[in-house]
């Protein structure tokens, strides 16, 4: 309605300017064809003075005149005398002082009241006639009622025709704007209806490849979208509350059977140590779930600093080379030449350890921690000397809850190599998982050395450089 009032009032507008224009054009073709009239009768009446100064009023001179629609006067341009008239206008003088001075000296047309018919308008045209001699004005008149008459039938015509080419515009305006706006109301109706236990709905879509068609199929990928992230999420929740019951049921059982009469010291010991067990897989757990939250809330939050390559490979060899030897294997740091990148330690110590703690749950042999620089990026990786990853799991590496051995209950989340993929992205960096040529499993993790372009920082420390 709105739509249809504007272009209703810009349609007013524009056929209100066409009606005045047409009507100041038709009074202006008017007036000149009236005034053209009386320039050629004055032009004949001059002649007809010029020869004889008398005899307008005579049967033979009349012709020149017709009675209540046209009539002419010669006036003594000095003294203001009627020297000849039609018939009834000697006895009247057309013009007045003012303007039989103005005749006098020049061509004047004005508009007075009709001689015949005072209350009708008529058209005068006065001008000054030398004849034998003397100075002399001739005034020649018309009738102008038929000129008002047509002026007000065109006036009528326009309104009577505007009002009825601004209604039907107006209906088609409305008519244009709610068929235009009808898909919207559709999408519109649609959108009411979705909801999270339909999320595989969609908004109508016509076939006209135009803006409101646009907007609903960006709308549709928009909702396409959010059905994938709620479909993630959903799978998320699924499986973190399974792998969270494991834990939770070993945990439960370990303390059933600590709880019963007649244990031993020993069971005792074994029950607790193995409730320790669960207890700190269960911590890892909420650590990894706890980070994989922060990346689908936005950005992790990252507090970069200037970190040396060889001296991060040295701090997560000395937090793991303990448990690597506890496993009877050896770890070893092949750091190459000394290198600086723009990163949060703190988070690529989390990555380096995760996959120092999968090889050595799952590798064999010698654990390698490397970094190797490049242009304008640092390649971190970690490999071992196992069998390497089954060829079916390096498509799925870094999915969640992902594992190389689907039956594996214990001994991992199937989060590790999700977190890696995490930091990885924050950093504006990328992995790979592949099985090294040499043998055993390979995981790299290529950071750009300038550091992430969109630097998402925890509070307080946004831009701290070390």
């Amino acid at each position: 309605m709105r739509v249809t009032l504007a272009f209703a009032g810009a349609m007013a507008v524009v056929l209100t300017i066409v009606g005045v224009a047409v009507y100041l054009r038709f009074e202006a073709d008017l007036d000149a064809t009236i005034n053209h009239g009386l320039r050629s009768g004055a032009s004949d009446i001059s002649a007809l003075v010029q020869r004889s100064d008398s005899g307008l009023d005579s049967p033979g001179r009349s012709v020149l005149v017709e009675r209540g629609e046209s009539f002419a006067q010669v006036v003594d341009a000095d003294d203001g005398e009627v020297v000849d008239a039609s018939p009834s206008l000697r006895a009247t003088l057309l013009l007045d002082a003012g303007l039989l001075a103005r005749a006098r000296r020049s061509t004047v047309i004005v508009t007075r009241p009709n001689p015949y018919e005072p209350e009708e308008p008529a058209r005068l045209l006065a001008t000054p006639v030398d004849a034998r001699g003397r100075r002399l004005v001739v005034v020649v008149g018309a009738a102008a009622d038929d000129r008002d008459s047509q002026l007000q039938t065109l006036a009528l015509l326009l309104a009577i025709g505007g009002s009825i080419a601004l209604a039907l515009a107006s209906l088609a305006g409305y008519g244009v704007a709610s068929a235009a706006l009808r898909p919207v109301d559709a999408m519109r109706r649609k959108a009411d209806e979705i909801s999270a236990e339909h999320p595989g709905e969609r908004l109508p879509v016509g076939s006209a490849d135009d803006e409101i068609a646009r907007l609903g199929t960006t709308l549709n990928g928009m909702l396409a979208r959010l059905q994938r992230g709620v479909q993630r999420e959903r799978a998320f929740v699924a499986d973190a509350s399974h792998e969270l019951h494991t834990p939770l049921a070993i945990l439960r059982t370990e303390i059933e059977l600590a709880l019963q009469r007649g244990r031993s010291p020993d069971e005792l010991r074994d029950a607790l140590r193995s409730a320790a067990e669960e207890t700190d897989r269960l911590g890892e757990l909420a650590d990894a779930l706890l980070v994989i939250a922060r990346a689908d809330g936005g950005r992790l939050p990252l507090a970069l600093t200037d970190v040396d390559s060889a001296q991060l490979l040295e701090d997560v060899g000395a937090r793991f080379r303990s448990r690597a030897q506890a496993s009877g294997r050896s770890l070893v740091i092949d750091g190459g030449p000394p290198s600086r990148l723009t990163a949060d330690p703190s988070r690529l110590q989390q990555a380096l350890g995760n996959l120092v703690e999968n090889a050595i749950r799952h590798g064999q042999g010698s654990i390698h921690l490397g970094a190797t620089a490049h242009e304008a990026t640092i390649e971190l990786h970690v490999r071992d000397e196992g069998p390497g990853f089954p060829p079916q799991f390096l498509a799925h590496a870094f999915e969640r809850f992902s594992r190389a051995d689907p039956g594996r209950a214990r001994g991992g989340s199937g989060l590790g190599l999700s977190i890696v993929e995490t930091i990885a992205s924050a950093h504006d960096g990328t992995v790979r998982a592949a099985n090294d040529p040499d043998g055993g499993a390979r995981v790299s993790i290529e950071l750009p050395v300038a550091g992430p372009a969109h630097r998402g920082a925890a509070p307080g420390q946004a831009g701290r450089r070390g």
